[in-house]
């Protein structure tokens, strides 16, 4: 028995990671492949049975799972991206949710012939987004950054409203009372546990910033902490009032990413590893107890419902919710392109089935079958188009020309400072906090993270970004960065500094050769020691009186060409570029110690 277990246990996670695997290698959101394969592992081949493994922990389980995830999508929302967007975000989780249920509830009802209350139900539980299928979207697609933050916000913050609303109706169901579901007792219902919650997490939050700043909690157990804390309020809050639990560790995670007291950057990655792995386990678990007999029944009216929610209610949703704004046609219209779903339509609808049936009500198994129907419907849909319409409709910035380097120390800075003044705009990432604040202290634009994580990836504007420059002392963190941000600037983008390549992977140290900056024998211990003897990064500006024969006549081969830079377009200048600035181009170049240049120096 326990060895059976064991086996169930292991084998989840195994199929969990592969189908995160294949979702990489195919450039498929995750689900997908973690939805496919739970789907045979269930029901098609009978080798899992997560019911009969957990048991009756499976739902509590899923409930924290799910509440971590949330956290760990609040950890990617910034205050900043909410500048001018803030009235249209509110409208889409207030508005846009109404409509959607409304819209959704109706055509079950019409399709499906369900009765009104269940039709009201699977309404509410698919009103929610897939925030874990929207940001992996976004960020391979790069919209302009006001339509990113929009849809990045609403798919946090829908989770705990969509959620909140399907628990006032599945409490009307069980009371078998359907006169309480009046629109205003629903958003009296919504309000209160949603301001319940939100209070909750903003308390816990606070609390747990107050005693990492008091240093009363080791930095080695701040993670587990901060965990426990999470646990906690998601508990207390729903102890107090049911499924506001989502709403607090929503608020909770929004809090921490927000403020500047203490360094969070260590629960960042922890807990971006493990909203990996609980949404794999998650959806695993999930797909592998459907049954085949579900989907009977079930034929062309579902592409017809699936047809209604993408051509006609979210239309209609983000229509109204836009009225008044100043967002162009072309946004808007993407925007009411994005809505798939995800694991929190998947769980709810899950857990409510099992309640339902538990209660005797019939229909039941009609609710999960069509959520995971309109799961991989949406998500499929979705991820084939959203990145042509995006390009069609030019919400996408086709040569972006910001420059993102990874690392902030100081001649890091010189060189980013250098782009600035030339009219382009560079950030900087590090994980050393000093050069961080330096950076900003300079005027520049400075994230503080690991460039490998999901949080800074969220953090940056990649509509924006159209190169990467790794210029650290660690060959290993420049192949990574570079291989990381492969998918999203594309290989011709990323350059890194000469490095040594014993010891790395093939592909890495293949990399590192094939987009060498600036020359193969001028690496990072070679800058370091001309910047150490007072070299400068220097802005040189050509004209028909200096040109760049003048230029190379004064300073021979002891100047380090960098960019090339016209007004509209920013050059990288590789080992085998031939550098020929034109009158009216600048050129962005590391000079001596004594070599400040000059039209006039003799």
């Amino acid at each position: 028995m326990h060895q059976n277990i064991i086996v169930g246990i292991g084998s989840i996670l195994i199929l969990g990671i592969l189908a995160q695997w294949i979702g990489w290698r195919l450039k498929v959101p995750a689900i997908l492949p973690l939805l496919i394969i739970g789907f045979i592992a269930g029901p098609i081949t009978g080798l899992l049975h997560p019911d009969e493994l957990i048991g009756d922990l499976l739902f509590p389980v899923v409930s924290i799972s799910v509440a971590v995830i949330l956290f760990e999508g609040g950890l990617s929302l910034k205050r900043e991206e909410m500048a001018g967007v803030s009235k249209v975000v509110i409208r889409l989780i207030t508005i846009g949710v109404l409509l959607t249920w409304l819209g959704t509830g109706l055509a079950a009802y019409l399709v499906f012939d369900l009765s009104l209350s269940l039709a009201a139900l699977l309404g509410a539980i698919l009103v929610v987004s897939g925030p874990t299928v929207v940001l992996p979207m976004l960020r391979s697609i790069r919209p302009v950054n006001r339509v990113r933050s929009i849809l990045k916000w609403e798919g946090i913050l829908v989770d705990p409203v969509g959620a909140t609303l399907a628990v006032l109706i599945l409490g009307v169901i069980a009371s078998g009372d359907p006169d309480h579901l009046t629109i205003p007792a629903v958003l009296l219902g919504i309000g209160l546990t949603l301001l319940g919650g939100g209070l909750i997490g903003g308390l816990v939050a606070g609390f747990t910033i107050f005693l990492f700043r008091r240093n009363w909690v080791p930095e080695y157990l701040q993670t587990a902490f901060t965990l426990m804390l999470v646990i906690g309020a998601f508990l207390l809050s729903n102890n107090l009032r049911a499924e506001s639990g989502l709403m607090a560790v929503t608020v909770m995670g929004i809090v921490f990413a927000n403020q500047r007291q203490v360094n969070i950057q260590h629960i960042v990655s922890f807990k971006e590893e493990l909203g990996v792995l609980l949404l794999s386990v998650l959806f695993i678990i999930l797909s592998a107890r459907m049954q085949l007999d579900d989907f009977v029944g079930i034929g062309w009216e579902a592409f017809v419902f699936l047809a209604a929610l993408i051509l006609v209610i979210r239309p209609l949703a983000v229509f109204f919710s836009t009225i008044r704004s100043r967002l162009p046609w072309q946004e808007r219209l993407f925007m009411a392109w994005m809505a798939p779903r995800g694991i929190v339509a998947a769980s709810v609808a899950s857990f409510f089935a099992l309640e339902l049936s538990d209660l005797g009500y019939p229909g039941t198994e009609q609710l999960v079958a069509l959520t995971f129907l309109v799961v991989v419907g949406t998500v499929a849909v979705y991820a084939l188009t959203a990145g042509p319409l995006a390009h069609a409709l030019k919400v996408v910035q086709t040569n972006p020309q910001g420059t993102l380097i990874v690392g902030a120390h100081g001649w890091a800075r010189e060189i980013a400072g250098a782009i600035q003044a030339a009219g382009f705009e560079a950030w900087l990432v590090d994980t050393n906090l000093s050069n961080i604040r330096a950076a900003e202290s300079e005027g520049l634009t400075a994230v503080y993270g690991n460039i490998l994580t999901d949080n800074v990836l969220d953090s940056l504007p990649l509509a924006r970004i159209g190169r990467l420059l790794a210029l650290t002392s660690n060959s290993e963190l420049n192949a990574l960065a570079g291989l990381f941000f492969q998918e999203y600037l594309g290989r011709d983008h990323i350059f890194a500094l000469a490095s040594a390549t014993d010891g790395l992977s093939e592909v890495k140290a293949q990399l590192l050769r094939e987009h060498c900056l600036f020359d193969v024998d001028k690496g990072f211990d070679y800058l370091e020691q001309q910047f150490d003897a007072g070299a400068t990064v220097q802005l040189v500006p050509f004209s028909n009186e200096f040109t760049y024969l003048d230029f190379q006549a004064r300073h021979g081969e002891t100047a380090t060409p960098l960019f090339i830079a016209d007004g509209q377009t920013l050059s990288v200048i590789l080992t085998k570029t031939a550098v020929a600035p034109k009158p009216g181009q600048q050129l962005i170049s590391i000079m001596p110690g004594d070599g400040r240049w000059s039209s006039t120096r003799p």
